[in-house]
């Protein structure tokens, strides 16, 4: 397992009730402005720390993909799902970044929490985004910044720069537009441990079977 990959072991991390104070999930809904009958894959969903709110946010109409490659982190999740008032709208797909395992044109949304920092190859990621998107969709993506202390979080080899946009890799930029929101999550004045939102809006060419920036 690379370093960078979080390691399903340490999943009671991702459950620390502390992380509703300092990164919360409705900052982050309310930032996006999640609506009921959206399509959203949420990519390496882990615990369902998002997954589970963002559900929730876009019923009862929408669907929530949430797509991760390890089996431990898909059957912890399974298991909540379970319970009573869990939402009946959440799909566990086994995928990664890269190969997502879903339909092209599924998804009005992607979102990539605390995850980008963790991926090598940026370009073929976001060419998976687009093929998944439908049209005027957006990627979403909240990450560690380089720019606050740790803990918590990653080392700060591992963090993502605020301003990730403006270096996004060539070879997968194809369909996605300029940075259209960038905010800052949780109590990062605090203690440092607040993440970041930016995303993009995508338009596909159907006619031409390609992708251009907006």
């Amino acid at each position: 397992m690379s370093e960078r990959i979080f390691n399903p072991s340490n999943i009671h991390k991702l459950e620390d009730p502390e992380r509703l104070n300092w990164l919360p999930p409705q900052d982050v809904i309310r930032l996006l402005d999640l609506t009921s009958a959206m399509s959203i894959a949420d990519i390496g969903a882990g615990s369902g720390f998002f997954a589970l709110p963002f559900a929730r946010a876009i019923e009862p109409g929408g669907r929530l993909f949430a797509v991760d490659l390890q089996p431990e982190m898909l059957e912890f999740l399974r298991v909540k799902l379970r319970s009573a008032g869990s939402p009946r709208n959440l799909e566990l797909v086994t995928g990664e970044a890269t190969a997502t395992n879903l339909d092209d044109a599924s998804c009005d949304l992607v979102f990539l929490g605390n995850v980008w920092h963790e991926l090598d190859d940026h370009a073929r990621v976001l060419r998976e985004m687009a093929r998944i998107l439908r049209s005027g969709g957006r990627v979403a993506i909240l990450d560690w910044r380089t720019d606050v202390p740790n803990p918590p979080g990653p080392p700060a080899g591992h963090r993502v720069a605020a301003d990730v946009g403006e270096h996004l890799p060539a070879g997968g930029r194809e369909g996605l537009g300029g940075g259209q929101a960038k905010a800052a999550v949780g109590a990062e004045d605090e203690n440092g441990a607040g993440g970041w939102v930016e995303h993009w809006n995508l338009r596909h060419e159907q006619e031409a079977g390609a992708a251009d920036a907006l």
